[in-house]
């Protein structure tokens, strides 16, 4: 394992810290605001609930196509920052283009293909973060993923007030102003100081070694606990804005809010959960986080109109995505090395597989959509206890 930072660099560190936070707000913006757009196109055109879980997951799936190539580029490339460069400018032109879609597989379509330069953000920045900051993992990915979470929360809370102004074409528009922006500010002042890979090319062994890690007995009994907490994740944030307002008789406005200050709270806990699991290991902070998770998810389908459903709907949204970057130290610490092709392998299964618990929550709940939340739960609950089962080791140092 590469050594700690050296003191001389850790301010240079603290710079890409924030840099590649903001950058990952900038790029995840558009796509956190789609979903709050995604229940106003199914809305708009008359999908079903399984439709709109099937829009989600095209988008998810599409996207999650260019993580692992990303991943590899970014253990092997030297100019990694001009490769985060362009994904802003990709994110940008593509879902501005997504905005002229007129039908479902055309909106469908286009959502995936822009979704492709947000996804390869991912394992290229935070590959760079895990390489220099081993022994801090938790607490820099943490740090790294509040900038995604807040677009996440942002973003959704904009369009939910942007929609009562504006259809959602002019919402999607305007969602992509920080890609662009932010593609600007990183061409023009951080591209040369993303620290250049010094790793040599791949080889056919580097890519046999890689996946026998991930192909024995454990390694895949690891990625059914990743892709099953992420079917529970998606399963819960894909139905909940569309149950709020069908079931709930909330407006996109009050939808949004309620959304966003369950992605604030997620937020808010992330650096610090990185930080607990570098110190005290991370099993018991997924095994409690994802547990306490599935048992709120659960009772949304239970909650009445009131403080209850509130409560469930904020934590369980708070804590699944609370979580998810403690999930990803615990994979790079799993594999050992290759941090970027690693964290680009898992970001692809979590997006692509792990997407389908959209599609399925919205067919389960074609008849009554609180089930959407009994499945979101369940699956919660399985992961937790699989990866209580798991002889998940402590990281080094």
């Amino acid at each position: 394992m590469a050594a700690e930072a050296p003191p001389e660099r850790e301010g240079e560190t603290r710079f890409l810290l924030v840099s590649f936070s903001l950058g990952h707000m900038a790029n995840d913006w558009a796509p956190g605001a789609v979903w709050l757009i995604a229940p106003a196109i199914a809305l708009d055109m008359g999908l079903s609930p399984s439709e709109l879980g099937l829009l989600i997951t095209v988008q998810a799936i599409g996207a999650s196509m260019a993580y692992f190539p990303a991943g590899m580029l970014a253990d092997h490339v030297a100019h990694r920052g001009r490769l985060l460069a362009l994904t802003f400018w990709w994110v940008a032109i593509g879902f501005f283009a997504a905005s002229f879609a007129t039908s479902f597989w055309s909106i469908a379509i286009l959502l995936a293909l822009a979704g492709l330069g947000d996804a390869a953000w991912h394992p290229i920045a935070t590959g760079v973060l895990a390489k220099r900051w081993p022994k801090r993992r938790g607490e820099a990915l943490g740090v790294h993923a509040i900038g995604g979470s807040l677009a996440t929360v942002l973003a959704p809370l904009a369009v939910g007030y942007l929609l009562a102004f504006v259809d959602w074409r002019d919402a999607l528009r305007i969602s992509v102003v920080p890609a662009l922006i932010m593609a600007v500010v990183f061409s023009l002042f951080i591209v040369r100081r993303v620290p250049p890979s010094h790793d040599s090319g791949t080889t056919r062994s580097d890519v046999g070694g890689f996946f026998a890690v991930w192909f024995r007995p454990l390694g895949l009994a690891f990625l059914v606990m990743i892709i099953a907490y992420h079917m529970s994740f998606t399963a819960v944030l894909s139905m909940t804005p569309l149950y709020l307002q069908t079931t709930h008789g909330y407006s996109p406005a009050q939808a949004g809010t309620l959304f966003a200050v369950g992605l604030l709270v997620g937020t808010l806990v992330l650096p610090w959960l990185g930080r607990v699991s570098d110190r005290i290991g991370r099993k018991l902070v997924v095994v409690t986080m994802i547990f306490c998770g599935g048992v709120l998810a659960v009772g949304i389908a239970f909650a009445g109109s009131g403080i209850a459903l509130l409560a469930t709907v904020i934590g369980a949204i708070g804590m699944l995505v609370g979580v998810r970057a403690v999930i990803l130290a615990l994979a790079v610490d799993f594999a050992a090395k290759r941090e970027g092709t690693t964290l680009g392998f898992v970001f692809g299964l979590m997006d692509g597989v792990g997407a389908l618990g959209a599609v399925l929550a919205g067919l389960v709940g074609e008849v009554d959509l609180s089930r959407a939340f009994l499945l979101g739960g369940g699956l919660a609950l399985a992961t937790a206890v699989l990866a209580g089962l798991l002889p998940l080791r402590r990281p080094a140092g």
